[in-house]
This record gives C-alpha cells, structure tokens and sequence, in this order.
C-alpha cells in the first residue's frame, strides 16, 4: 500500500506490546496543490491586446516599452535587441493592430525585425499550433535574404512553440514537401512557394493570418509578376498585409493585386541613404576598369570591400583573375548561377572576415546585412537610381559610417543627375591614371597559359556589351560609344571577341543610313527638275519634311523591335509595315535601256541612272547550319561504317587481317545473337576458341620472322666469302719488292700453335675440375676474335724460326731464300 505524504520524523513507539509500526493520522502529513495566483494565458492575451491601442510613439524608445509577449521580450533581451529604429517605432504599433502596412525606410534601419514581431505576436494571440498550418509568410527575392530573415527568426522566436520553415531553390525539395504541413511560419522565394502550391498536396494556406513581402519593389515587378500572380490568387483575403522596402512601390496596379484594406503608409525620412554615408564618382575610361579596382584593392588590404558588376560572368572572371593575382586579402564571388549550399557558405564567410573583397552582381544589393562593411564599390553603373541606392545600402549600416565610389563612362554621365534629383548628395573625385597599378602584363600570361581564364574573359566581354544594351534608360547607356577593343585589351585578350548582336546592330545602321542617303537625293532631284509634271501636289518643302517623318518613324520601329531575348532584326522589315510609303523596285527594258525606276502610290519620281540603291539583306531565309546529328542521318542512309579497316588481296578480293575480325564459328554465330545482355559462360568459350586462332598466327609470324633472319644470314655470309677470295699468285702494283700475297698467313699459324701451348700448359696447371671451365672459355675467346679483322697496321712482325721449313716444300723453301737475299740487297 502507498500512501500520499510521507512519514513524520515525530513517530512513537509503543511500549510493552510486541507491535509493528502504527501509522496514525497525526503523524501523516497530506500535501495538495497550491492554487495559481498569477493570470492565466487568455488573460494575459487580453491585457496585451488592450494595451495595443494606447501606446505612444513619441516616447517609446526600447522594446520593453510595447505590449510584447515575455517569450518574444525574453528572446530580443538575449540577441541584444533592446532599443527601437524609426521605422521600428512607427510600425509596430500599428502592425500589432492588424492594420495594412506599407513600411518604407533607408537600408539597414531593421525593417526585418519591424515585420518578425509583429507577425510572431499575432500567433500568439491566435495560440496557434503545429496542427493549424501556415500563419505567417514571408516573400523574398532572394534566397540569401530570406535566410538571413530566417536566422534571425531563430533568435527571436527561440522560445514560442512555433515551427518555421526555409523554402529556397537549391535545396531538396523531397524533404520539404513531407515537412511542409507542420510549418507555421514559411520564409521563402516566389518560385519555390509557387512550386509547392503546384505540386504538393500537403501544403495549405488556408488559415494564412500574415502575408509579408520584403524588398517588395522587387517582388512586384517584371521578373516576378506572373509567380507574384499565382501566389496572392492562392491566398485568403482575410489576412493582414505588409510590404517593406527602401524603395517603396505607390503603384496602384500592385496595391490593387495585393488586396490592401486601408494600408498605413509609414516612411522615416526622405533621404533614401544613410547620413553617415559618404558617397562619391569617378569618370573613367572603360579600358581603365580593371586597373583602378585593382589600385584600389591593394591600397585597402585591411578593409572590407563589396564590388558590384553587372553581369555573372564578369564576376567570374574578376575573382578568378584577383584570385590569381593576389591582392593581399581574401576574394570571394556571390552571383546567381552558384550553387546555393555555396552561395550560402560564401555569405557566412564573408561575414565572419574582417578583410575581405567580394565580388556580387545585384544578388547582393538587397536586404542583406553585411557586418562592418568599410566600402562599396559599383564597378558597373546601376541600372536606375533605385539600384543604386540598394547598392550603397550594404555599407553605413544601423547608424555606422561607411563609403561608396561609382565608376562611371564618359556616356554615363547623366546618372549623376538622376541621383541627385532623389536629393542624394554625391560628390566627384578625380584620380591619377599615371599612378595606378596595371597588372596587364601578368593577366596576358595567366590567360595565354589557361584557356578556361581567356574563353571567361571573352563571356564577360560580351555579356557585359549585351548588359548595357537592354538597358531601359537609353539616355544613359548608350553601347555604340562604348570602346570594347581596348576593353579586351584590359582584360588581358590580345584579340577582342566577336559580339555578334553589335554587327547586326551596326549593319542596321548602316541600312538605315543608305536608306536616308537615297531619300535625300529624292529631294535634291525633286529641287532641280526632274518631275516634268505640273499638277505636283507637294512642294519640295514638303516632300523634305515627309521623308524626315518617314525616317523618324522608321529609327522609332527599329528600336521598338529590339526584342529583349536577343532576336534583332538586321534588315528594315519596317519598310514592308508601312503602307503608305510602300515601294517596289522594277527593271523595264524599254527603249533599249535599263532604268531603275520606283514607283509610290502617292506619286511618281524618277532617278538618274547612276544612283545605287542599298541591298536590304537580312529577310531571306536563312540556310540553316549542318549539325552533326545531320551528318549522321546521311551516314546511316548510305549505310557507311565508321572505323572500319577492310584489307584486299591481289586480286581484289576482301581478306580477314587482324585482331578484331572473328575467326571461329562460335564466335560468329555469338555476334549474329541479338539476346540482351552478355552470357558469360558462352562468352568465356568464344575467347578460348579465338585464343586458338590467336596462338596459331602468333606461331606463323615467329616461323616467318626466324626463316628472314636465317635467310639475311646466309646472304651476308656468302657476301663475306665473295670478298675473301684472292688469287694466289695475283701481281702486286707496288714497284718496291716481290708481291707476297700468295704465302700464306704467319699470323694464323703461329697464334694456333701458341694457343696450343698455352691451353696445354695452363691445363697441366690447373686442377682437372676446373680443366673442362677453362676449355670452353678458351673455345669462346678463339671464336669471338677473328684473326682476319685485325688491321695489318697492328700485326706484329713474327720471326722466321726453323718450323717454316717444316710445312714448304724444296722448291718453296728456295724461292723464299732468294727472295730475301735480294732484299737484303
């Protein structure tokens, strides 16, 4: 049996009875649950919610100050967010109404926080659970902001039972979709979000309560209309709205789409940069690009540097030559066709760096916040003011001083005018091209030794051409005055690249400017007389100003068709869309003669003979280019084997050579099979009988190769036996004694006869176990030195002894001593 309590210290124990313990109800103590004094939950909820209303804004100045839940003011206590900005003050107030908000303040004045309380206290109020599904969202257009807005959820929310979720590209999307039902809060980019709602079941924002857009300039335009689209036609219209942004949209169009009741516009100031942000330009060449960053790097080593560049490629081929060039200080690039773990690697470590030059294309330009960031440098003019402000915003961050520098062309002048009507203040400086660092002659070596590094240069070439065409503020960027020769050069290519979209562009031109050429002398015929016909009904005055018109319209349609994917049209097709002024070229042979003649439905002029009309190329079709899947369409048709070798004998007939041909018939009925895969066993009998074949030709070109040797043998043998024979009584052209060719050789005698001593004597020596060793080295010794190629120079003079006349007869014997007494003589 158990008991609720426990056991009193003052038991006793009774006396003269042979009892056990006794439990009596004195000595039993009971404990009971104490009552809560505080307020419960629901309770609290409401005294927040009253309190809503009555905040003041003119005298809050911390967090503590606001009706914020204990969870949410214990988690901004930790992560050291105590005092409140101005957009932070103006705005949560009214957001923890549930009112429409379209927030708008200079960067990094924590519009993040500004929109994260707000919509964490708005599911407290609802006590939302895992079970109710989606309650917050927030839509970014990047990906390295929406995780930078997600850290910072994890610090301030660290303590609410809320689950959020990170919906990124870049990330598997298997495991979000079985994760996506448990989520309460979704940080996110407009393309995953709308991938989801296309294809996972699991996903449901029916319950929505907050919808918040970030950088929603951005994520209303263009680029992102028709995902932005898709996603608000999914969404409730009960739901509170915000839109937050340094650079805030007032179109109605968007507000319309978005569905706002009664939005509260709140912006800080009007001054769109930071104060403590000194901000300057510099015109430069574009040939001088390059060098002046570089300059510019290696006099900062200490200092933290963000480089924006137009295009992805650029980036590439900036980092990967200061990688190579070694400025002193880490280089990192952020640009879009990364992949996203390294995008996000490459943030984190940039971050950490007290040094560093990253090199970002307008990825980095929005909402993320880059700690202690000493300068920003625009390589490449913005493509609007807006841009531009985004731009310096990375520096000068939450009250800190920081500095910008924008490299401008000569054409770009005019940018300068449109920042300072935002009321920006921007000042020029000069620099001392004399005096900067050119590393050309260490980029020319990198790029003749690496092709990758100079095919990277020649993308960022052309990329950069293209970036600056489809430019929207024509005023600004202008591509024809843009030198891209001796911007080649700077980048190191000793040939610039080819930008076909420029020649296209510049025979356009070139058309046009025949065409104006060939009105213009319309009018000048028209002045001097060459209209016999009195009823004209236009003046020369007229006329001229028609074809001005004309011209005018003409460069107008040919801007308009300049399609931003890349489709120019090179030839004047406008020519044809223009009714009123259509013309048709004929040749009459009349009279003997050819005169060109044009015809309008207006009226009639004639032009000399010598004038040349301008060819109009571009509208033909065009021959379309042969591809290799062409070529091997009409290789099968002709039924062509490639890498086939077939050998011929005499008389014409194909012979099986070599290797690859099978030679027994198991193998050839094994190739004619056409069962799939490869049966093993059979397999390993084939190679065995092909081994056979193998092994027998193997043999017949060993057998052939020793019958050649044996055969070059013998012929050098019988060649050699040619030349040793002499005649024995042959005469001698020396005048100087008798010719002694016919006697025989002494040295062949007297050296096999000292041989034979000596062998005789050194085995009389030697022990007779090692007599039959030396016997076979001196048969070696006697058969590896052949007397006769001795050189007779070297021939020792032998004595004459009496064994000489042991071998020559009587009659030898005379002729030898009268032969040497006469020279003797």
């Amino acid at each position: 049996m158990s008991y609720k309590g426990r056991i009193s210290q003052n038991q006793s124990w009774n006396s003269g009875k042979d009892k056990p313990w006794k439990k009596t109800k004195s000595n039993v103590k009971v404990f009971t649950k104490k009552k809560k004094t505080g307020q419960s939950e629901d309770e609290i909820i409401q005294s927040l919610v009253a309190q809503y209303e009555s905040v003041d804004v003119s005298t809050v100045t911390t967090f503590s100050a606001l009706p914020l839940s204990l969870k949410t003011m214990k988690a901004l206590k930790e992560s050291k967010f105590t005092t409140l900005t101005e957009i932070q003050k103006a705005s949560i107030p009214l957001a923890l109404q549930g009112k429409d908000i379209l927030g708008a303040s200079q960067t990094g004045s924590g519009k993040t926080l500004a929109f994260l309380v707000p919509m964490l206290e708005t599911l407290y109020r609802e006590k939302w659970t895992h079970l109710d599904g989606v309650g917050g969202l927030v839509i970014t257009p990047t990906r390295e902001l929406a995780y930078q807005i997600f850290e910072t959820l994890r610090k301030i929310g660290k303590y609410h039972d809320f689950s959020a979720g990170l919906i990124i590209g870049g990330k598997d999307l298997k495991f979000e979709k079985k994760r996506m039902d448990q989520c309460n809060i979704i940080i996110c980019t407009p393309g995953r979000l709308l991938q989801h709602m296309d294809e996972n079941p699991l996903f449901d924002c029916a319950n929505l309560k907050v919808l918040v857009l970030d950088e929603a300039d951005r994520c209303l335009d263009m680029g992102f209309k028709a995902s932005m689209n898709a996603i608000i036609g999914n969404l409730p219209l009960s739901r509170q709205t915000m839109l937050f942004s340094a650079t805030q949209t007032k179109s109605v169009q968007d507000l319309a789409r978005l569905s706002l009741k009664d939005p509260s516009y709140v912006t800080v100031n009007e001054m769109t940069t930071p104060k403590e942000l000194q901000q300057s330009y510099v015109i430069c060449a574009l040939k001088d690009k390059l060098s002046i960053i570089w300059s510019f790097v290696r006099s900062h080593v200490k200092q933290k540097i963000i480089i924006f560049l137009s295009t992805c490629k650029e980036v590439k081929y900036f980092y990967d030559i200061f990688c190579k060039l070694r400025p002193g200080l880490t280089v990192l690039p952020l640009y879009g066709t990364l992949h996203q773990l390294r995008r996000m690697k490459i943030y984190d470590e940039f971050c950490r760096k007290q040094s560093a030059v990253l090199f970002a294309t307008d990825l980095a330009s929005r909402g993320l916040d880059f700690p202690e960031v000493h300068w920003v440098i625009q390589g490449d003019c913005p493509e609007d003011v807006e841009t531009y402000i985004h731009r310096v915003g990375r520096t000068a961050r939450y009250y800190k001083g920081g500095e910008s520098l924008l490299l401008l062309m000569p054409s770009e002048k005019k940018m300068v005018s449109l920042i300072e009507e935002k009321n920006i203040p921007i000042k020029k400086t000069e620099i001392d091209i004399a005096n900067l660092q050119n590393p050309i002659r260490k980029i020319e070596a990198f790029l003749a030794k690496d092709t990758d590094l100079k095919e990277t240069a020649q993308r960022a070439v052309s990329n950069y051409a293209k970036a600056v065409f489809f430019m929207k503020n024509k005023n600004v960027f202008n591509v024809h005055e843009l030198d891209f020769d001796s911007y080649s050069a700077s980048l190191g290519l000793a040939v610039p690249p080819t930008i076909r979209f420029l020649g296209q562009l510049s025979k356009a031109h070139g058309n046009l400017r025949a065409l104006d050429a060939v009105h213009n002398d319309e009018v000048q015929i028209k002045k001097k007389g060459f209209d016999n016909s009195v009823e004209q009904e236009n003046s020369s005055e007229e006329i001229e100003a028609n074809v001005k018109i004309e011209n005018s319209s003409k460069l107008e349609s040919f801007i308009v068709s300049q399609k931003p994917d890349g489709n120019h049209h090179t030839g004047l097709k406008l020519l044809h869309q223009k009714k009123t002024h259509a013309r048709t070229f004929e040749v009459s042979d009349s009279d003997g003669e050819d005169v060109l003649q044009i015809k309008r439905k207006d009226h009639d002029i004639e032009v000399p003979f010598n004038i040349e009309m301008p060819v109009l190329s571009g509208h033909g079709k065009k021959k379309k280019p042969t591809t290799k899947i062409a070529l091997a369409k009409k290789l099968l048709k002709k039924k062509i084997v490639l890498n086939k070798k077939t050998y011929f004998d005499e008389d014409g007939n194909p012979i099986d050579v070599g290797t690859k041909e099978k030679k027994s018939e198991l193998a050839k009925e094994y190739e004619k099979e056409d069962a799939s895969g490869i049966d093993i066993e059979k397999a390993k009998l084939v190679l065995r009988e092909e081994d056979k074949f193998d092994k027998q030709m193997f043999k017949a070109k060993v057998k052939a190769k020793h019958k050649e040797e044996k055969r070059k043998l013998k012929e050098l043998k019988k060649q050699q036996q040619d030349e040793d024979e002499v005649d024995e009584f042959g005469e001698s052209d020396q005048d100087e004694g008798p010719d002694l060719d016919w006697l025989p050789d002494p040295d062949k005698i007297y050296r096999k006869v000292d041989e034979a001593h000596k062998m005789i004597a050194s085995e009389e020596r030697e022990e007779p176990a090692d007599s039959s060793k030396q016997h076979k080295k001196k048969k070696r010794k006697q058969h590896s030195v052949d007397p006769e190629e001795i050189p007779k120079k070297k021939k020792k003079k032998l004595k004459i002894t009496g064994q000489i006349s042991d071998q020559l007869d009587v009659n030898e014997t005379e002729e030898l001593a009268l032969m040497l007494l006469k020279g003797k003589r």
